[in-house]
């Protein structure tokens, strides 16, 4: 297979990057920290395997119970029409795996003629109506509307197979987006392949099944979307809402675009409708009316058509794709930017602050409107941080659907306006892909920190000369890519100031940490103990906590003899996990909640003597109102004044005599704490972030 040249170009970044990378970190790291490091980069980890579909055994009837809350939460309607066999599986599905939510379950039977009735009456805890006559799918579901009890209304076909978990994400859904007004699941066939991951509705008013036939684990199917409708088959609306609305609407009697109506009328009175993939619904597509749309109930279904294109033609006639136009994920963007995200691997934010950054930037940037995109460049862990992101909203490629990175951009780059690639070994390989598959993309350079920066300040402390000349490489690159990019993005006021002094030249805009600070936090009175947050994978903190313990905190606990340390961060050295339960010294390492820390701990401490750009734990403490005692390099760029929100010491008696201080004077205590929060509100939140935001990625207000 020939290869472009901005294929080898790719290729050769990447080889220089990892050699580079490689080399610095054997003399800052040690062997055995940069082998784990090498066979994390290279060990692949695969998503995680779809999940076998479940079915209930299929035996002879006899009678069973279903889940039935006297104060149902949500109430699950299934309209039937004889096909008692379907409507027996579906809700043995529902009795096998009952959700944790309190529902009922609705039968509302349409006058069927078989062992319907027979069997739903000797069914304990379903509520089971019979309608007088047959008035078809419509009618059903809006008499099951009218009995229900339940705050959400859930309307699932009596050909369905529920999975495990499905309406307890759709009922989460409308809690973490409360703009949600209807929300459907991913219906699945039965042979496993993707049946309907939301609708499209073109401008004449035909629909679409958008990934009908795929994979359901496709990247493309498989994060929370905006949809033009979402099947009835499986979907969930806030009664107060669809009884506000009218229910379904009764020109398209007796079924048909019944759904697609409902979503057109929510949208309109200014709601989502959200497609949630984690709920997954298997459907036996055409058991109850058949597929010819030529006879039988199907063909409601081209009649309904023009109905509803009559009905919502203001709306279709902006903003919908022609029918010819077979819609991709470029398409479905409906006009709103869009936006890819590229780092070395998926963002875990409970274990870096960077990557709490990253995520905090797209929350923002789905808030805003875009669309986004983010593509792991190496791949590594995936597992929570996944599907975290894909709750968000975002698009999260893995592998095997990436294909390797040039592949992915030829077929994907032409549909972004804008690329960021953060860190420069990643933004340096990924330049030369976006310039020739994404043309008309600006390309963004996010340091991250400066890196040359930091590792300069490593070299210094070290006294290494190797160190010196590598960190003069790193500068070189770091440079010559601000050169190359559309802008660069740095994380401070003074690394700001120094590249307009190093490279006038360079576009350079700021995009600091984000975080979310607390409201009310606790006081000092109920709180105890020292706090460091920070992974070890990142050389200062190594150093930082080596000179604590080494040098500070013995200082300290002369003076406060019970008190304890608390180390938090992933990937401890051997080294420091030595230091473990010695002197008041308490080595913990990853933790997956930090709250207890966070809102427990009195006082937080950050003793870095090498470093660059802002530094995410001091701003993570001060969002919890836990005060900071850091030294001058920790500080820096963060808009913080010594005595006022932090307290600053560079020499091990300056810092020990600085935690006491704060530790004990609680009048300065609650200063700190509250000044310190009113940093983070200022320069550092989601609020504060977003006219920055707007301006770096071109998104209207």
């Amino acid at each position: 297979m020939s290869m472009s040249l901005a294929d080898m170009r790719f290729l050769f970044e990447r080889m220089r990057g990892l050699l580079h990378r490689g080399v610095t970190s054997l003399r800052t790291r040690g062997w055995r920290a940069t082998w784990q490091r090498v066979q994390r980069h290279w060990t692949r980890t695969p998503p995680p395997p779809s999940r076998p579909l479940y079915r209930p055994a299929e035996a002879p009837f006899a009678p069973f119970a279903v889940p039935r809350a006297d104060a149902p939460a949500a109430s699950i309607i299934i309209p039937v029409y004889n096909q008692a066999h379907h409507t027996l599986a579906c809700l043995r599905a529902l009795a096998e795996h009952p959700p944790a939510s309190p529902v009922e379950i609705l039968v509302v039977d349409d006058g069927s003629s078989d062992e319907t009735r027979g069997w739903m009456e000797q069914i304990q805890g379903l509520r089971y109506h019979r309608r007088a006559s047959n008035g078809g799918f419509i009618a059903a579901c809006n008499d099951g509307a009218a009995l229900a009890r339940g705050h959400l209304l859930v309307f699932l076909n009596n050909d369905t197979l529920p999975q495990p978990g499905w309406l307890d994400e759709l009922v989460r859904t409308f809690e973490e987006h409360p703009d949600a007004g209807l929300v459907g699941a991913q219906l699945i066939y039965p042979d496993g392949r993707l049946q309907e991951a939301g609708g499209v509705v073109f401008s004449d008013g035909s629909a679409w099944n958008y990934g009908r036939f795929d994979a359901p684990e496709d990247p493309r199917y498989a994060s929370l979307r905006d949809a033009d409708y979402c099947s009835g088959a499986a979907l969930a609306i806030p009664a107060g809402l669809f009884r506000q609305l009218g229910g379904f609407d009764t020109r398209y009697a007796p079924a048909y675009y019944e759904d697609t109506d409902l979503a057109f009328a929510v949208r309109a009175a200014g709601h989502r409708v959200l497609y949630q993939p984690r709920s997954r619904v298997v459907h036996l597509e055409g058991v109850s009316s058949g597929t010819d749309t030529r006879t039988g109930p199907k063909a409601y279904q081209v009649r309904n058509q023009q109905v509803f294109a009559e009905k919502w033609r203001a709306v279709l006639s902006t903003g919908h794709l022609a029918p010819d136009r077979i819609p991709g994920p470029a398409l479905l963007a409906h006009g709103r930017p869009q936006i890819l995200l590229l780092d070395a691997a998926i963002p875990q934010p409970d274990r870096d602050s960077g990557s709490l950054r990253l995520v905090n930037l797209m929350r923002l940037l789905v808030a805003e409107g875009a669309h986004v995109v983010f593509v792991p460049a190496e791949g590594g862990e995936t597992g929570r941080g996944l599907q975290r992101l894909r709750a968000l909203g975002v698009e999260v490629w893995v592998e095997p659907f990436i294909g390797g990175l040039p592949a992915w951009f030829k077929r994907h780059g032409d549909r972004f306006d804008t690329v960021m690639a953060s860190r420069h070994h990643i933004a340096a390989a990924a330049l030369p892909l976006v310039r020739r598959h994404a043309g008309r993309a600006r390309f963004l350079f996010d340091t991250v920190d400066l890196h040359f920066l930091r590792e300069s300040r490593a070299a210094e402390l070290a006294g290494d000369g190797a160190l010196v000349r590598a960190a003069a490489n790193t500068r070189q690159r770091e440079l010559d890519l601000m050169a190359r990019s559309d802008l660069t993005l740095v994380v401070s006021a003074m690394e700001q100031q120094l590249l307009r002094d190093l490279a006038p030249d360079v576009p350079v805009g700021l995009l600091s940490n984000l975080h979310e600070p607390v409201a009310s936090p606790p006081s000092d009175a109920q709180r105890q103990d020292l706090v460091f947050v920070g992974g070890f994978r990142h050389p200062p903190n190594i150093d930082a906590v080596r000179w604590f313990i080494k040098d500070v905190f013995p200082l300290i606990r002369a003076r406060i003899p019970d008190l304890r340390f608390h180390c938090i961060g992933s990937d401890p050295t051997r080294e420091i996990l030595a230091c473990d339960g010695r002197d008041g010294v308490h080595i913990h390492g990853y933790v997956e909640d930090l709250d207890p820390y966070m809102d427990g701990g009195r006082v937080a401490v950050a003793p870095l003597r090498f470093g660059a750009g802002v530094k995410g734990k001091i701003n993570l403490s001060m969002a919890h109102g836990q005060p900071v005692v850091a030294t001058s390099c920790a500080a820096e760029g963060m808009h913080l004044r010594n005595g006022h929100d932090v307290l600053v010491a560079d020499d091990a008696a300056g810092f020990a005599n600085a935690v006491v201080r704060l530790y004990q004077d609680s009048a300065l205590w609650q200063r700190l704490s509250a000044n310190g929060l009113e940093n983070v509100r200022r320069h550092f939140s989601l609020d504060a972030a977003r006219a920055g935001v707007r301006g770096i990625f071109r998104l209207r207000g």
